[in-house]
């Protein structure tokens, strides 16, 4: 445990000590915080709109509006942004020759793994966090069912995460961070748009292939439903992506 923790606090510490950390945050805050002013000024708009022309509009749940588009947009950013918290997890290690001395006892494969792992939970736990400043002023001035908002929240922490794993993976396969970058987007957004890449008529289920596009999951709990399915999906593709980087790590100690 002593050495996991070692590893989180060398790679929190290397997020801060470069600019990557910084960037990261402040485009993800300003990108919320537009969307967040976009949609409000929409709602008030369509709510003005119908007033001076005389019709009654049906009442609004704005904060469930606001809120969606906001989840929406997260899953958006994070497609893009993960593969650069996940690009130098392992290939930047390759690429300075460090990597043997990393896995080699006491540290270990598993260790290092989880160490990087939940060092990238943790900034992406730090992001979610950051979004709350965006959604504060529904709490300010209503009082929003904070349910739905939550699940929301659960549901884009799980989504990152099994994105992370994917990402740690593919970082031990190549010492160039690029390359890591590129191959993470492209096989994410293959998962994005897989009922878009199999269609029913290549005798594939709907159902399966819906099942399988990463994004679907998710639906449901920006809506405000927590099914223990999307749930599951989630962990096992992260433990997929966990369990592929470790194999990936176990062939490296037997090549060196």
């Amino acid at each position: 445990m002593q050495n996991i923790l070692a590893i989180w606090q060398r790679e929190m510490k290397s997020y801060f000590v470069s600019p990557i950390a910084y960037v990261v945050l402040t485009i993800f805050l300003l990108i919320c915080g537009w969307v967040f002013f976009a949609d409000f000024s929409q709602i008030v708009m369509y709510t003005m709109t119908q007033a001076q022309m005389g019709q009654g509009s049906q009442p609004l749940d704005v904060p469930a509006i606001v809120t969606q588009g906001l989840f929406g947009t997260i899953r958006v950013i994070l497609l893009f942004m993960i593969p650069m918290l996940t690009m130098g997890l392992f290939s930047e290690e390759k690429k300075r020759g460090t990597i043997e001395l990393l896995l080699t006892t006491p540290v270990g494969n598993f260790q290092a793994m989880m160490g990087k792992y939940l060092a990238g939970l943790t900034f992406l736990l730090m992001l979610i966090v950051s979004s709350w400043l965006t959604i504060s002023p529904l709490f300010i001035y209503g009082q929003p069912d904070w349910k739905p908002i939550l699940s929301g929240y659960l549901g884009i922490f799980l989504y990152g995460a099994a994105f992370l794993a994917l990402g740690l993976f593919i970082s031990t396969l190549t010492e160039n961070q690029i390359v890591a970058v590129i191959l993470t987007f492209g096989v994410a957004l293959a998962f994005w748009l897989i009922p878009a890449l199999i269609s029913s008529s290549a005798g594939v289920s709907r159902n399966v292939v819906d099942y399988l596009s990463i994004v679907n999951h998710l639906d449901d709990f920006i809506k405000g439903v927590v099914d223990t399915s999307h749930v599951i999906y989630y962990i096992t593709f992260a433990f997929v992506g966990l369990f592929l980087a470790y194999r990936s790590l176990e062939s490296m100690r037997w090549k060196g």
